[in-house]
């Protein structure tokens, strides 16, 4: 009787579908990833899909795993691609920044209206000491309470329906912001530092939800405007604008803006929600200084995180 040995597996023999699963996983990655801008706003998905494609890049290090595990070439040279795409468009917020003084520095948080002990979350910002802290969705005149109670540290204070700007400096020349709405949803002021003026914008937008983003796109357009006549060398945008700077709604901000996050932060500045946060809502903009540092800033009370930066004069 002759017994028949089994054939050795051979390297081809292996299954070939893991390898094609992440092959075919990783093209429309990296189509998505380079072309998300060209997606239909149809009931906004293009400003939801603009917001949250940069945390696609999650899925390269999946299927870098994948095709590792499926030994295929051909598989890793596909997984290159979104890889390669991620890091052209988003790499940069992985850098250290460059850092520099702390001539200014400021802090924006959204205290959420349903905010158990909001003195408590102004005490958390007001703890490390910024010159600037600007509030968004203040009910029952918490800005107001803020403001008398740190009123040694910050003597000086502005607010505008539900937002409100507290500060180290002086303030002058408080105006309501037109946001083309029904709502005074910002304020403009003219706050006295020891370096020079600057003119603060604190804006909370309206908020957008899925087929119904016209008003907070028309609070976007408003503010622009509001930023492009202003004449001032200094400026600062400081609030929760509900649309991260990713958003192709955002354009008319960012032609005049920079982004403080994207100059001097590192990563990508989440604040909502505050427990896992997978969007930025919440912006520091500027013109006219050097963004030296930004972050984000977790407060008790709150479903935002805050977002904090600092800024240098530069020569005159």
């Amino acid at each position: 009787m002759t017994t028949q040995l089994a054939a050795p597996r051979t390297r081809t023999s292996r299954p070939r579908w893991r390898a094609a699963v992440v092959v075919l996983a990783a093209l429309p990655l990296a189509v998505v990833l380079a072309g998300h801008r060209l997606a239909p706003n149809v009931y906004s998905f293009g400003s939801l899909l603009d917001s949250v494609v940069p945390l696609f890049g999650l899925a390269v290090p999946v299927l870098a795993l994948a095709a590792l595990a499926a030994r295929s070439r051909a598989a890793l040279l596909a997984v290159a691609l979104p890889a390669a795409v991620w890091a052209a468009q988003y790499g940069g917020a992985l850098l250290p920044p460059q850092g520099g003084p702390a001539e200014l520095r400021v802090v924006s948080q959204n205290l959420f209206a349903d905010n158990p002990d909001p003195a408590a979350t102004v005490a958390a910002l007001a703890a490390d000491g910024p010159d600037l802290i600007a509030l968004q969705e203040s009910t029952d005149g918490a800005v107001a309470a803020a403001a008398e109670r740190l009123r040694e540290t910050y003597p000086y204070h502005a607010i505008r329906s539900t937002v409100g700007l507290l500060s180290k400096h002086p303030i002058g020349q408080v105006s309501s912001l037109d946001s083309r709405t029904n709502w005074i949803r910002g304020l403009r002021a003219v706050v006295d530092t020891p370096q020079g003026d600057v003119t603060v914008y604190v804006a909370h937008l309206r908020s957008a939800r899925i087929n119904e983003t016209a008003s907070r796109d028309r609070n976007i357009q408003a503010l622009a405007d509001a930023v492009r006549v202003d004449d001032a060398q200094r400026v600062l945008v400081l609030g929760d604008l509900n649309t991260s700077a990713e958003d192709r709604a955002f354009a008319p901000l960012s032609a005049l803006l920079r982004d403080a996050q994207a100059d001097a932060g590192w990563g990508f500045g989440l604040t909502w929600p505050s427990a896992l946060p997978v969007l930025r809502p919440d912006q520091v903009l500027y013109r006219g200084l050097d963004a030296t540092d930004a972050g984000v800033l977790r407060t008790p009370g709150t479903d935002h995180r805050a977002v904090t930066s600092s800024f240098a004069f530069p020569a005159s």
